[in-house]
């Protein structure tokens, strides 16, 4: 079986991906490539893919990753109706309780004016 997969590329913290076709059970990192159809750059958002090899490809079976599927799609390419969306993520906090934002508000204490009071009366006092 077939895989349309991102084959990372590029230095230390400035990747860029290679859209390639490659055996399923191979690492994407192996080197045997079937074909490469594209490539994108995360930083600019920048794609360039061969459109009528990746249809082809589709065409003969060749299963998208979820990441790919989204670049193609962003690119106008007609996925078959076998793809599957990737689900939605939505983050979570573990311990939402501890949070900040959803401790009880704490009302401003009026105790602080009327502790310095007694000090000034005494100070009137003594003149």
């Amino acid at each position: 079986m077939l895989a349309i997969r991102m084959q990372r590329n590029g230095r230390t913290h400035y990747p860029v991906y290679r859209i390639v076709v490659q055996e399923a059970q191979r690492h994407p990192l192996s080197g045997r490539v079937v074909a490469e159809v594209g490539n994108y750059n995360p930083q600019t958002k920048t794609t360039v893919l061969d459109k009528e090899k990746i249809e082809f490809y589709l065409k003969n079976g060749a299963q998208p990753s979820t990441r790919v599927a989204r670049v193609l799609k962003a690119n106008k390419i007609k996925l078959p109706a076998w793809v599957k969306d990737a689900p939605v993520k939505h983050a979570t906090a573990k311990h939402a309780d501890k949070l900040r934002k959803n401790q009880p508000k704490e009302a401003p204490s009026e105790a602080a004016p009327t502790e310095e009071a007694p000090a000034e009366e005494n100070a009137s006092a003594e003149n």
